[in-house]
This record gives structure tokens, C-alpha cells and sequence, in this order.
């Protein structure tokens, strides 16, 4: 009986042995979940702060938290509750697929850190997929005096917060999708046309306003600066005939729709020609050059394209 006794033991020790082996590291989670690795994911960085619980209630109304948690790269510009507030909107008021585009509109598929970004404006898209076509909708992102901002109405307060999976800016101020009118408007290059647009005949601000989808090719401050001379002595019925020369409606034409020689029907009635060389070049009916400097900003109902000059119509 001694015996069988002791070997009972020692059977009974080398299971623990075992078992205490095969259980060295792991944690084990209340819902039988095992997970030995910790994460510091763009969610875990937001969930983890308290100033992020609007943003995080959100992602999880959206089931956009998995996505973030996924391998992306991604860069977030991340609104504060202070921001959510300041918006001034009831969230639990906004559908689901409006408060997802809004959410993805911060979002970028890529790594944005502040060092990689020119100095100025550039243009970056977002993961919000909801312009015409399908088209993922852009932001202006301006750095200039060290301060940076997005859409010239949020600042980054925390640039290059690091993530697992890509980075975080933190802003104070929610973003919301912009149309034709409002990249127009965020733009300080466009200043001039918006006043042109408020000024001209045709209620121009509204109908660019309304559900497109429009082509705009946009002229810059100096092509107006180079022209005042003349844009001084229409009457706002002409400046609207000059203004809408630039529209094409019913279409959201990209850059990569565009060939040598294709000849355009604008708003205005009239037509101009797209020119491809060395660079993409528009020529007016009055066989005026200007060039496209900046291409495929994509609104929510349309999209914008910069050009140097103002196009003019034969008036």
C-alpha cells in the first residue's frame, strides 16, 4: 500500500510540473480569450484617453472600430470631446451613414507625418469614399509658421502622436465633408473667385451648392490679379458668363479623364479645349493659355481642378 501511495504522489506532482509549464506566460482573460501580446493600436491610444470618449462612442456606433484596429497604415486626425461639442450638432441626431462619412473623412489609408508633408497646402485623400462615383473626398492640409491646419478651419494641436499602426493628429475642431463651394472657400489661393462668385449675376454660391455633380476648373488669385482691369468693367451678368465658362455640369471629370484635344461644353454655353503636352494646359475661345497646376480635389459633389488664368468666353 506504501507503495502504490508514493507512486500516486509522484504522478500527481509531474502533472503540476507539466500544467505549470504549459501556463508560464499566458493570460488568461475572463471570457476564455488567451492574448499575450499588447497592443498600441490608433483605438487602444483613443480608448485610453479620456478626452477621445465622443470619438471612440462614435467608431463604435459605425463599427468602425475594427477597421482602425486593423493593420492599415492609417493617420487619424482625431477631434476631441471639446471639438465634438463645439460642433454644436447632436450625434445621436445624424444617420449612421452620414456620421461614417464624416468619421472616415478623417481618416487617411496612408502614414502622414508632419515631416513628410511640404510646407504649404497640399492635398491628401481620405478614406471617406462617398464623392460622385465613388471617389474618396480630399482635404487641404496647410502647414506654414509652424502651425498646421486642415480645411483652414481646424488646428493640430499634438502632431505625430505614434500608433502601432500608423499615427494620430489631434485637432480642435470636427471636419465635415467638403463641397465645390467649400474647398473654394477653405483655399486662400481661391479668394478671389469666391468674391467673384458672390458677386457675379445667377445666384452662382447656390447652384455650385446643389447636387452636381460639377467639374470646376478654378482659376488662382493672380489669374484674377492679371485680368482686374478688365473683370472691373463687367456687369455681374458677364462675370457670370465668365464664371460658369469654368463649370461643367453633370459630370466629375479627373484628371485621368482628360485627353489631347478633347473639346469641353461648359455651363456657359461655350467650349474650350484641353490641351496635353510637357503639362495639361486649358485654351479659351479667344485661344488664351492656361495652365492646370493642381488636379482631382475631390468635393462631395464635384471636384476642382486650379488653373493659373481665368478663361474667357467671347462675351
Amino acid at each position: 500500500m506504501n507503495s502504490i501511495f508514493k507512486l500516486l504522489i509522484l504522478a500527481f506532482l509531474s502533472i503540476s510540473i507539466v500544467s505549470c509549464g504549459d501556463d508560464d506566460g499566458i493570460v488568461l482573460f475572463p471570457d476564455g480569450d488567451n492574448n499575450d501580446e499588447e497592443t498600441n493600436t490608433i483605438v487602444d491610444i483613443a480608448a485610453g484617453d479620456d478626452q477621445f470618449s465622443t470619438l471612440v462612442s462614435a467608431l463604435q456606433r459605425t463599427n468602425l472600430v475594427e477597421t482602425l484596429q486593423g493593420d492599415g497604415p492609417f493617420t487619424v486626425f482625431a477631434p476631441t470631446n471639446d471639438a465634438f461639442d463645439a460642433l454644436g450638432v447632436d450625434l445621436m441626431t445624424i444617420s449612421d451613414d452620414d456620421l461614417t462619412e464624416i468619421l472616415l473623412y478623417h481618416v487617411l489609408p496612408s502614414v502622414a507625418l508632419t515631416e513628410n508633408l511640404a510646407q504649404g497646402q497640399s492635398y491628401l485623400s481620405t478614406a471617406a469614399e462617398t464623392g460622385p462615383d465613388d471617389n474618396a473626398l480630399s482635404l487641404l492640409v496647410e502647414i506654414s509658421g509652424g502651425r498646421i491646419t486642415v480645411n483652414n478651419s481646424s488646428n493640430v494641436t499634438t502632431a505625430d502622436v505614434d500608433a502601432d499602426n500608423g499615427v494620430i493628429h489631434i485637432i480642435d475642431s470636427v471636419l465635415t465633408p467638403l463641397d465645390v463651394v467649400g474647398h473654394a472657400q477653405a483655399n486662400s489661393s481661391f479668394s478671389s473667385l469666391v468674391t467673384a462668385l458672390t458677386g457675379a449675376s445667377g445666384e452662382l454660391v447656390s447652384v455650385l451648392r446643389g447636387d452636381g455633380p460639377f467639374t470646376v476648373f478654378a482659376p488662382v488669385n493672380s489669374g484674377f490679379d492679371a485680368i482686374a482691369d478688365v473683370t472691373a468693367t463687367l456687369s455681374p451678368d458677364q462675370l457670370g458668363s465668365v464664371l460658369t465658362y469654368h463649370v461643367i455640369s453633370g459630370a466629375n471629370v479627373l484628371s485621368s479623364d482628360l485627353s489631347d484635344n478633347m473639346v469641353v461644353s461648359t455651363v456657359n454655353g461655350q467650349e474650350f479645349t484641353v490641351l496635353i503636352g510637357d503639362n495639361v494646359q486649358i485654351q479659351d475661345a479667344g485661344g488664351n493659355l492656361s495652365d492646370v497646376i493642381i488636379t482631382d480635389v475631390q468635393a462631395t459633389n464635384g471636384v476642382v481642378h486650379a488653373i493659373s488664368n481665368v478663361l474667357i468666353p467671347t462675351l
